[in-house]
This record gives structure tokens, C-alpha cells and sequence, in this order.
């Protein structure tokens, strides 16, 4: 059975103010490794097998979409905001940064939505997180959404990709953040950006990934 333990002094005791290397502009509660946390994590809760926290870690996507979304702040400025999959909330973090009106930050993990609101106030921005899976619910009618490193899983790949094409033709504008995940449909996409992401061996397979930000090919 899972223990109750509290969130927010957990991640405070767990990780370090750090900013993400592409994104300097944002300070987070990150960790510096994945396994010590990780184990932690399922030490506390007295839960074995649980998901990764991803929530603790700046992935390359979501620094290269929060990168693109401060470079361009147009694409949100004045706008409304969903960011799917937020983990550490990065990405919303950095859409209010850029003059969004607002900015609601979804992920399923209770950890993520606890991190979210530590690290939108830390950066003086006003989020709203949720644990919603809004993946289960048609897409909201907001101006902007943001995906930052979310085509991990063939099945959830293939869900988002729904999801995100039924937003789309609502008038929602899609921006998608990846280093090339196994699951990215790059022939439905189309790159706009593309970054050199510093990361931790730890996470990822080089000390260096290509990130690109894609939005929705309209042929697809």
C-alpha cells in the first residue's frame, strides 16, 4: 500500500535549485541523479515498480520547446496555455515567462503537480497544475499547446498523436518538443527548430542531444 508522505517537503529534501542548461532564465527543484531518487522515491511510499520521476529532470524536449517558446514569445503572448506532460513544469513556467495569459499544467504523477506549483512559484508565475489525464477528455479550447518530450511509449505516442491532431483542427495551435524518441511521427510533423541539449548520462545516451521543436504537418 502506498504511504502518504508529504510532496512538497520531499522534493524540497530531494533535489537542488538548479536552472536547465538551455534555459537559464528558469530555476527548478532538479535532481542530480536519476537512481538515488528514484529509490527514494519507492522507499518512502513503500511502493516498488513505480515510473521514473520525471518530474526531477529538465528533458531535452522540454528545454528546447521552453528554449523556442522564450526566443518567440508571440506564439503565447496574450494567449491561453495547456502544457501536456509538464513534469517539473518547465515549459508552462516558461510560457508565462513569454506574456502567456494562462497556463494550465497537466500530469498524471501527484509528484509532477506538487513540482509544478513549488517551481511556478519559485519563478514568480501563476500556474494552474492538474493531475487529469487530459489525454481521457477532448482536447480544451485553448489557443496554444505545448508537448515537450512525450513520444516515449508506442501506445502513448499514438494517443497524444490523436489527441493533439483533434485539438488541431479545433484551431489549437500544437508545438512539440523532442530529441528524436523512439515514437516521434516525424512524417507528420514539421521541424521549426532544432537545439544542442546539454544532459546527464545518467538520462540519456550522449552529454550532448539534438532537440527539435515540430508543430503538426497540415497535409497529416
Amino acid at each position: 500500500m502506498t504511504i502518504a508522505i508529504d510532496r512538497r517537503e520531499f522534493i524540497r529534501s530531494h533535489t537542488s535549485l538548479l536552472s536547465p542548461p538551455l534555459v537559464p532564465e528558469v530555476t527548478l527543484h532538479l535532481a542530480h541523479e536519476a537512481l538515488p531518487i528514484w529509490q527514494k522515491t519507492e522507499e518512502d511510499l513503500g511502493e516498488i515498480g513505480l515510473p521514473p520521476p520525471f518530474w526531477a529532470f529538465a528533458w531535452a524536449g522540454g528545454q528546447a520547446l521552453a528554449r523556442y517558446v522564450l526566443d518567440n514569445s508571440a506564439i503565447v503572448s496574450g494567449r491561453s496555455v495547456v502544457d501536456l506532460a509538464s513534469g517539473s513544469g518547465l515549459v508552462a513556467i516558461a510560457a508565462m515567462k513569454a506574456g502567456a495569459s494562462s497556463v494550465l499544467a497537466a500530469d498524471i504523477d501527484g509528484f509532477a503537480v506538487t513540482a509544478i506549483a513549488i517551481n511556478a512559484a519559485l519563478n514568480g508565475v501563476r500556474i494552474e497544475a492538474t493531475p487529469r489525464d487530459l489525454l481521457e477528455i477532448d482536447p480544451p479550447p485553448v489557443d496554444v499547446i505545448l508537448v515537450g518530450d512525450l513520444f516515449y511509449e508506442k501506445a502513448l505516442a499514438a494517443r497524444t498523436l490523436e489527441w493533439l491532431r483533434t485539438a488541431e483542427a479545433k484551431g489549437t495551435q500544437v508545438l512539440i518538443g523532442d530529441p528524436g524518441r523512439s515514437y516521434l511521427p516525424k512524417e507528420k510533423l514539421t521541424k521549426i527548430a532544432e537545439y544542442s541539449v546539454p544532459v546527464s548520462r545518467d538520462l540519456e545516451d550522449a552529454e550532448i542531444k539534438r532537440a527539435a521543436v515540430w508543430r503538426l504537418a497540415s497535409n497529416c
